[in-house]
């Protein structure tokens, strides 16, 4: 793995994980402005998105139940072992850093907009939207569902929806009747082959920006 030209700690402030529209925004921030001072690295290698990702949205994804919520209503966790689950929780991390790494490989040097906080009081979940902005294209709507995960009532990101399109139920959708007719060590497989994948770029008209990865 490439070495990050940005130290994940260098002068980063605390993250607020009890109010979960700074938590959002100061992430957000946090990622983007890595993103964006490895912008020359991340061109000759786009792997760095990974260490990235790993580093500064993995600790505030609430992975675990975003894990089982993908495996639908279908999975049964009394019949399936414990390594089993251990191994899919596992590749199961590794599989979300890799779709958030593709999900942000567009992003360049765009103005990213949070919106204003709202009472929260009292809510398990709620909805952080954000406008990004590229010059003199449309501007993307992005929301960032959170919810309060553990006894220290500590939010944690859990799907990201872009223009309308959740992250999550797309996952639902692919994975759901996989592990209906063909069970979760088929799920897993295929959360493998697409980890080993490279990461591709692209650009917000969803092309790739990446050089020779046109036929």
């Amino acid at each position: 793995m490439a070495v990050m030209p940005v130290s994940a700690q260098e002068s980063l402030p605390e993250v607020n994980t009890q109010d979960p529209y700074k938590m959002v925004e100061q992430v957000g921030n946090h990622t983007f402005a890595r993103i964006k001072a490895a912008k020359d690295d991340i061109a000759k290698n786009p792997e760095i998105l990974r260490e990235i990702m790993e580093q500064e949205l993995l600790p505030y994804i609430d992975y675990q139940y975003s894990a089982f919520k993908v495996l639908g209503k279908h999975f049964d966790m009394k019949k399936t072992s414990k390594e089993t689950l251990i191994e899919y929780i596992r590749v199961f991390r590794q599989y979300l850093v890799t779709t958030y790494a593709a999900a942000l490989s567009y992003y360049d040097d765009q103005e990213v907009i949070f919106s204003p906080p709202k009472d929260f009081e009292g809510d398990k979940n709620v909805t952080v939207r954000a406008l990004i902005r590229d010059g003199e294209r449309p501007d993307i709507d992005v929301a960032f569902k959170v919810r309060k995960s553990g006894k220290a009532d500590d939010w944690k990101a859990y799907d990201m929806v872009a223009e309308g399109i959740s992250m999550l139920q797309n996952e639902i959708k692919q994975y759901e009747p996989v592990m209906r007719t063909e069970g979760i060590d088929k799920v897993i497989e295929i959360m493998r082959d697409r980890i080993a994948k490279p990461i591709q770029l692209q650009s917000l008209d969803g092309k790739s920006k990446q050089q020779g990865s046109e036929e």
